[in-house]
């Protein structure tokens, strides 16, 4: 069983047993990690639970090393965040939890404009290259710690409550993949271009390794039933 079937079990279980206890909410944000959903229930006190899904995607033209690449970033994730506020009905909080981290980016390169490639400081057809994809991945699990602001589950007479994060989740480093497809020269070439391919995933692995701790702000706006 992979971690998201783990994450939605749990989830539910909770929202049984929050449900039973006393009333939800449900939230809805945008930001840095996409749009996403949360729904919320009391643990304790001062203490809710939160649980998520958040989405997006986009592609744009990029630079790594000395290739040009067309990018396209998926980001998906699971949330199970818990909310501790240091008094009760406070709206400033402290959260902690879990991320299913479905991140990843698929990067397909361009020739120069002179229809060459320059791999590892090395001129390269683009026969003699064929087709360069590269994929960006990182691990599944990875903590979430931040801090934020609104409460929804607070005991007063307001339906609707701005809610708000700023947050990191620790994605660790990054699993870089760089291969050539459809090199159809000589084995001397072909070798070469494999070897300076790998160089080129190292030094495009080490301009990217920034990503291991991903920013999270998200702005956005909670009912509670």
């Amino acid at each position: 069983m992979n971690f998201a079937k783990i994450a939605f079990g749990c989830m539910a279980g909770l929202i049984v047993a929050g449900g039973a206890q006393a009333q939800v909410a449900v939230s809805a944000d945008i930001g840095t990690t996409g749009v996403g959903a949360y729904l919320s229930v009391p643990m304790e006190t001062t203490v809710n639970g939160r649980f998520g899904i958040h989405a997006m995607e986009r592609s744009q033209d990029q630079r790594a090393a000395d290739v040009n690449y067309d990018t396209k970033a998926s980001l998906r994730t699971i949330d199970i965040l818990f909310d501790w506020f240091a008094l009760e009905g406070s709206p400033f909080r402290l959260s902690a939890g879990v991320i299913y981290n479905g991140n990843k980016l698929a990067a397909t390169a361009r020739p120069g404009a002179n229809g060459a490639y320059t791999i590892n400081g090395k001129p390269y057809t683009a026969a003699e290259v064929g087709t360069l994809e590269g994929l960006i991945e990182f691990r599944r699990a990875a903590p979430y710690f931040g801090i934020g602001w609104g409460n929804p589950l607070a005991i007063s007479r307001k339906k609707w409550h701005l809610m708000g994060d700023l947050g990191v989740i620790v994605q660790g480093p990054a699993k870089v993949k760089l291969v050539s497809l459809g090199c159809t020269t000589s084995q001397t070439v072909c070798r070469s271009l494999a070897q300076d391919v790998a160089a080129e995933r190292a030094r495009f692995a080490d301009e990217i390794d920034f990503t291991k701790i991903y920013p999270v702000l998200r702005i956005g706006a909670a009912y509670r039933f």
